[in-house]
């Protein structure tokens, strides 16, 4: 009785640590993302060019 118990809570830790796993993956990939996205941003004009060619 007491395996069986001990079997499921270790189940279930570890089950609780592949999902934390899984959450901080998609964390440091979504900031990763992010963070590119307001690199890309920055260097984007919002004016009128300087150099016009006429």
């Amino acid at each position: 009785m007491k395996t069986k118990l001990a079997a499921s809570v270790l189940s279930a830790l570890l089950y609780a640590q592949g999902l934390l796993g899984f959450a901080a993956l998609a964390t440091v990939l979504l900031k990763d993302r992010a963070q590119a996205g307001i690199t890309v941003s920055a260097n984007v004009p919002t004016g009128p060019s300087v150099f016009v060619v006429r």
